[in-house]
């Protein structure tokens, strides 16, 4: 059998903590390695795989558009990506007027920028503690963790951090140069801390008062995550610029910043080769419908409060607290939580970190209850193994 590992070993900068497996076939919830044993994602390519694996319409949707149109530059028109482009809007917050397509989360993150610099002639920004918005260097200078920057110095100026949730904290951080606050609904990366609604209804009057844009981070709370389409939905929360990607094209690399009138972007200030294009917008499409027909905003909510209610059957002295919405699940212990993640992967279950305690769960919203239920008993027998 070729030695895949090896080969990736050896010719692939060793930029992530890898585990010894090689995952060859994905369907819905589950995975495969290349020896053929089955494995319950709940990682889903860091929350990419909302709508499960291999995907029915949007593979059919990828193939069609491949044998059409792969390609095709923003200086033309085509029918794929005004189609998805109205459909993106139409799903939104109502504020929210036009979008910029592009690859990934972080190209969303330094559009962001970019846009609010341009349309407020300011060049400050206001970001949270333990936020997380990317790895350029522009959505790099909005992450907090000094792990992620320290090697990379100096980033972009002008950035200024806040606890989150703390309104106080964050107008102290609030100058005449600021020209958006940066913030995530709910804290990802940072450990699944959920965002109050008071706080962030705060924040958009602020805005309003001091002319600053909101802009909201939703890489992957986005498209059902949370149990809404979008998460800032849950708080009737209208940002300026809304950036999404993760689980908008069904696991094609794609990436949409939303934004309301307040922005101006003209002609030759912002581009990107492959944003928008045809093959990715076709992926999208169908994967939003796939989300809107299946009702996965409500399958969610339903899924996520059963795996919660599971999961609170079981009082584990290893458990400090427990923080979910929707089907994004964070299970702060109170010891590290890598040896946790092996033993559930030797089980079959796999998982995320979110920080040195925290064990993540972003299932696909298409699990079903009885993989949920495997998942659960697997969590609760890995911490009933695990050392004292």
């Amino acid at each position: 059998m070729t030695d895949y590992m090896a080969i990736q070993k050896q010719y692939e900068f060793d930029v992530y903590p890898k585990r010894d497996i090689v995952l060859v076939k994905g369907k819905g919830a589950k995975v495969w390695d290349i020896e053929g044993k089955e494995y319950i994602d709940c990682s889903t390519g860091h929350g990419v795989a909302n709508i499960g694996h291999c995907n029915e319409m949007v593979a059919r949707a990828i193939a069609e558009q491949a044998q059409t149109l792969i390609t095709c530059d923003g200086t033309y028109y085509n029918d794929k990506k005004a189609l998805l482009l109205q459909k993106l809007i139409s799903i939104a917050p109502s504020n929210l007027k036009k979008a910029f397509l592009c690859n990934s989360g972080t190209e969303t993150i330094e559009a962001a920028i970019k846009f609010a610099r341009y349309s407020t002639k300011k060049k400050n920004f206001v970001c949270a503690n333990r936020g997380f918005h990317g790895r350029t260097l522009g959505s790099l200078s909005a992450t907090f963790q000094p792990k992620y920057k320290e090697d990379f110095e100096p980033l972009v100026p002008g950035f200024k951090f806040a606890p989150f949730n703390n309104f106080e904290k964050l107008v102290a951080e609030v100058d005449d140069q600021t020209a958006g606050i940066i913030l995530e609904i709910v804290q990802g990366e940072g450990g699944v801390y959920i965002g109050d609604g008071d706080y962030f209804q705060q924040v958009r009057q602020l805005c309003n008062e001091k002319g600053i844009l909101l802009i909201i981070d939703e890489v992957q709370t986005g498209f059902c995550r949370t149990g809404k389409i979008f998460a800032c939905q849950h708080h009737d929360l209208q940002p300026d610029i809304l950036c999404v990607a993760k689980g908008v094209a069904g696991g094609i690399p794609m990436g949409a910043v939303l934004c309301s009138d307040k922005i101006e972007v003209p002609i030759g200030k912002h581009g990107s080769t492959f944003g928008g294009n045809p093959l990715a917008c076709a992926a999208a499409l169908a994967a939003i419908d796939f989300m809107i027909d299946n009702k996965l905003d409500i399958q969610a909510a339903e899924k996520g409060s059963y795996f919660m209610e599971k999961l609170n059957r079981y009082n584990s002295s290893r458990v400090r607290e427990i923080r979910q919405i929707g089907l994004m699940i964070g299970i702060e212990l109170k010891e590290k939580v890598t040896p946790y993640l092996i033993q559930l992967m030797e089980s079959g279950v796999l998982a995320l970190p979110a920080g040195l305690l925290v064990l993540r769960l972003l299932p696909p919203l298409t699990i079903s209850f009885e993989e949920i239920d495997e998942v659960v008993e697997k969590i609760l027998r890995a911490f009933n193994s695990a050392l004292p």
